[in-house]
């Protein structure tokens, strides 16, 4: 079991969303939370060291750290505008 935490500038751009895509994303995170991995794939470039999970036509890049076992959602955005 993960902790999944915001970062400000994530939990603003969720907020702004509307509400059905909100359930959406909500839905991954769960699967965050629950160690659910799968399909994620990890960023190059100056991303490097983040991974994305798809939600439909939007992303949320988080960080995964091992040791204290804790997800932090850097960015969640429209896939034309996320990276």
């Amino acid at each position: 079991m993960y902790k999944v935490a915001f970062n400000k500038g994530a939990q603003k751009e969720f907020l702004v969303l509307e509400k059905n895509i909100q359930e959406q994303l909500a839905k991954k995170m769960v699967d965050l939370q629950n160690g659910i991995f799968t399909g994620d794939k990890a960023l190059k470039g100056k991303h490097k060291g983040k991974f994305r999970k798809r939600a439909g036509d939007y992303r949320i890049v988080y960080l995964k750290e091992n040791s204290i076992l804790v997800i932090t959602l850097v960015r969640i955005a429209h896939r034309r505008e996320v990276y």
